[in-house]
């Protein structure tokens, strides 16, 4: 019985055995499983676009792809289905090193469309539509060392596009449609001093420079630089005439308001950069204000159609003008322009008289007044005066609206004018004024019936060079601007004309149009840095331009 019962016992210990061998396998398979690494898992991807942990390629995609691993350094964008990449498009992804956009179809690429991308090292945009980009379009890519912009429709670039680079070592800009006009000036500037690599490139238009090498445009050839008068300031009341002048370090305008029965000075206000009232001298039917600082002291002299002529003085004590006298009614009945000069240090000023029984006459300063001079030229209707102080031989030159000008030459032995002269070329003048160009002198002379002529001074005789349309013209001026010479014609009937000096042609050239409605003058007033021209109105307001300068290739 002791044996078979023994033999109970020991199957029941191999079960156990057994039983322990097995929980114990099981437990280090369990513990096999719990220590053991997790398979990779897919990192996230669109659709369209093929993904590894660091790179993304990405084809017909209908927007910059949004959901890509962060880790990417490196994408692809091609065929995409949309046309625009807006500011900051690439954002989420400020690890990108490597950027391809070829054969798309973008035809903008917004401001900072690269924004937030400060490891980017190469960037492609090539084969697209590209017509223009943006000054900002590569904002913040300071690590950007080769950019390609070729096969695109790029006409022209902005100023200083690639400023931002400051490590840019290759640029390819082959297979545009460069204009290169002021626009690629600063281009060319650029390649001849960048280090940075740049395949050559090719002008697109204008003919004269199509298929002609960028990088070889001389700079000569771009005329860049042009101008414009633009409405500066509006002075609410009509006048008839304009006179700027200097006096005790100030710049003043003194201003003929029959309309408004004054002459009115006005003050420039460096600060506020206008002119701004300062002062009026009674004159009911005022033609003609000319101020005059002769030793230091001020005064204004004031035509009138009627009720007499007079000249005023500034008292600086009092801040006030007040009249120191009258000029003969009987001699000058009916002013129209005042001329002042000087001639061997004497003070001079000039009435032109329109009536039939009055006389132009030439009136001297003397110790504490004017006094008449000289009877110039009597009851031939003069308009106009102009003084010219030209190879030591002052003269005055009288337009009239019944016979040609004439030319008076003054005699130092007589101490007074001398006729010398007709320009015969014109039958009757409106204004009569002058100019040097170079070596030679030049004659305006503006009509009210039929064209305005511009004469140049041949040494015995004046000859015609050119004919300008002006019908209803009874204000004319040329006038010198930074090195830039002007003509303003004005008429009765039609717009202003300015016109440009043209060197090459020794001829005026059409330039600008302005509004002024029936100029009596034009006046050239540089105040500080503004280039001030006025147009004084009969029927309107003056009007106040600025000459601006426009860089063409910025």
């Amino acid at each position: 019985m002791a044996g078979p019962r023994a033999g109970r016992g020991s199957g029941l210990g191999l079960g156990l055995g057994l039983g322990l061998l097995a929980l114990s396998a099981l437990g280090c398979c369990l513990m096999l499983q719990v220590g053991a690494k997790r398979p990779p898992k897919t990192p996230p991807c669109p659709p369209s676009c093929s993904c590894t942990r660091d790179t993304a390629f990405c084809v017909d995609s209908k927007a910059v792809p949004r959901n890509l691993p962060s880790e990417v350094i490196s994408l692809t964008l091609v065929n995409a289905a949309f046309s625009e990449i807006q500011d900051g498009a690439f954002s989420h992804l400020p690890l990108l090193q490597f950027l391809l956009l070829n054969s798309n179809k973008f035809t903008l690429i917004g401001d900072n469309a690269f924004t937030g991308l400060p490891h980017l090292q190469y960037l492609f945009i090539e084969n697209n539509d590209i017509w223009a980009l943006s000054k900002f379009t590569f904002r913040g890519l300071k690590s950007l060392t080769h950019l390609s912009l070729a096969n695109n429709n790029l006409q022209t670039l902005p100023r200083d596009i690639f400023r931002p680079l400051d490590i840019l070592s290759d640029l390819d800009l082959r297979g545009n449609s460069l204009n290169c006009d002021c626009k690629v000036k600063w281009l060319v500037e650029w390649l001849a001093h960048t280090n940075t690599t740049v395949a050559p490139i090719y002008c697109a238009s204008p003919p004269r420079f199509q298929e002609h090498k960028v990088q070889d445009l001389p700079l000569r050839e771009f005329d860049c630089i042009t101008t414009d008068f633009v409405l500066y300031q509006t002075l609410p009341f009509p006048a008839v005439s304009a006179e700027p002048f200097l006096y005790s370090s100030d710049l003043y305008l003194a201003l003929a308001q029959p309309g408004a029965s004054a002459c009115s000075v006005l003050k420039w206000d460096y600060v506020e950069r206008q002119l701004r009232d300062y002062d009026r001298i009674p004159a009911p039917s005022a033609v003609h204000c000319k101020p005059m600082v002769v030793d230091s002291q001020l005064y204004v002299i004031v035509a009138q159609l009627f009720g007499g002529s007079y000249i005023y003085h500034w008292d600086p004590n009092t801040t006030r003008f007040t009249k120191l006298q009258d000029i003969d009614p009987q001699r000058v009945r009916k002013p129209n322009d005042l001329e002042a000069f000087r001639i061997d240090g004497d003070w001079y000023f000039a009435v032109a008289d329109s009536s039939k029984a009055g006389a132009t006459s030439l009136y001297r300063w003397h110790q504490n007044g004017f006094y008449s001079h000289q009877a110039l030229h009597a009851w031939h209707r003069d308009t106009d005066l102009e003084f010219v102080d030209g190879e030591g031989k002052p003269r005055l030159i009288v337009s009239s609206s019944s016979q040609a000008p004439v030319i008076y030459q003054w005699s130092r032995t007589q101490k007074q004018f001398v006729a010398q002269g007709e320009v015969s070329q014109v039958p009757d003048a409106q204004a009569v004024k002058h100019f040097r160009a170079g070596r030679d002198s030049y004659l305006c002379l503006s009509r009210y019936i039929g064209d305005s002529k511009i004469l140049r001074w041949e040494g015995t005789r004046f000859s015609e060079v050119q004919a300008l349309p002006s019908r209803g013209s009874l204000a004319m001026q040329p006038f010198l601007v930074g090195g830039r010479r002007y003509l303003a014609l004005g008429s009765d009937f039609s717009f202003t004309q300015i016109y440009q000096w043209d060197e090459g042609r020794q001829k005026f050239v059409r330039f600008q149009e302005l509004a002024v409605q029936a100029p009596r003058a034009f006046c050239y007033m540089p105040a500080g840095d503004a280039q001030l021209l006025l147009a004084p109105s009969f029927k309107g307001q003056t009007l106040v331009y600025r000459h601006v300068v426009v860089d063409l290739s910025a």
